[in-house]
This record gives C-alpha cells, sequence and structure tokens, in this order.
C-alpha cells in the first residue's frame, strides 16, 4: 500500500521566520504525533562557488525523500525563500518523484520586523546587505507568488502561533490513510 506524497512548501524573505517557524511545525507535528520530514532547503547546495545552475539542491532533494519514502514518509515540511515561486514548485514536487499535493505558504512580514530579526544573526554593513536582498526578494515574491498560496504574516507573532496557523493550511492532524 502505497499513499501519495504531501509537501508543505514555506517559503519568503529573510528575516520572515521561515526556519523558526519550520521547526515549530515540527514540534507541534512531533506531539500530535503526525509522520513527517523537516527539510531546510538551504541546506541542499550551500557551496562556494554556487550550485544552483547543476541543479543540486533538487538531486539532493530527491535523494534525500527516496530515502524518508523507503521509510514510510509521505509527508514533507520544506523551508526555502524562493519554494513558493511556481517554477521552484515545480523542480521541487518532480525531484520528490510522484504527484505531492502540494501547500504552498508565502510568509510575510513588514520591514521593521525582518529588521529585527535579522539584526538578530547580521550586524553592521551585512545586515545592510541582507535587508536590502530581503526587500527586493519581497517584492519578487509577491509578485510571482501562484494564486493558490497561502499568504501568511509573521510580523510580531510568535513562531508557535505561526506554525498552528500553517499547520491548519495542510489539514494534517494524523497520518494520511494509505491507497492501494
Amino acid at each position: 500500500m502505497i499513499s501519495e506524497s504531501e509537501a508543505l512548501f514555506l517559503g519568503g524573505r529573510s528575516g520572515v521566520g521561515k526556519s523558526r517557524v519550520g521547526l515549530a511545525v515540527h514540534a507541534r507535528l512531533s506531539d500530535a504525533e503526525v509522520r513527517h520530514a523537516l527539510i531546510e532547503g538551504d541546506n541542499l547546495d550551500l557551496a562556494y562557488p554556487p550550485t544552483w545552475e547543476h541543479g543540486l539542491a533538487e538531486q539532493n532533494l530527491a535523494a534525500m525523500w527516496q530515502n524518508y519514502r523507503a521509510l514510510g514518509y509521505r509527508r514533507l515540511v520544506y523551508t526555502n525563500t524562493a519554494s513558493v515561486f511556481p517554477q521552484v514548485i515545480g523542480a521541487l514536487t518532480a525531484a520528490m518523484g510522484d504527484t505531492p499535493t502540494v501547500t504552498a505558504v508565502l510568509l510575510t512580514c513588514d520591514d521593521r520586523t525582518a529588521r529585527a530579526r535579522l539584526a538578530q544573526r547580521e550586524n553592521g554593513i551585512e545586515l545592510e546587505r541582507h535587508l536590502e536582498r530581503s526587500i527586493a526578494m519581497a517584492r519578487r515574491l509577491h509578485d510571482a507568488v501562484p494564486d493558490w498560496a497561502h499568504v501568511v504574516d509573521t510580523s510580531d507573532r510568535p513562531p508557535e502561533e505561526i506554525a498552528a496557523e500553517v499547520i491548519a493550511l495542510t489539514g494534517w492532524r494524523s497520518d494520511p490513510p494509505a491507497v492501494e
């Protein structure tokens, strides 16, 4: 008996809280004993020089997801800035190797919130550079996110509260039924 996969793609600008929300989703799903895997997309192709043009992130996701599938996992929580762009959703779902049901969530926040969160990990000129790139990416994401994607504002909200809202969008309250 094999069930189809389900994927939750969390995307958004730097400083929006993707990683923290992803971890909070993981904690809540774990507490509810909902079988899932959490993959931080930034770690799939973090290299210098960059490997984007070689599709390394997708290749690594395919390998990792194949291993999770072999162990019976069917639900993926995936965090990455660009994971809600339509072409990226297509590449990620292709890498999963089946036809997953997708919930895409664009996390948003105001510039003040992004600055405060980025200041926890950056400083000086690097903070300003990250903030400038974050503002530009927020515009790109806003303009390109598909109409069917959900938009969740994270401004001044704790990750646990956001996670509860995101999980409600997926409907993941128990393990999916197996289909023959």
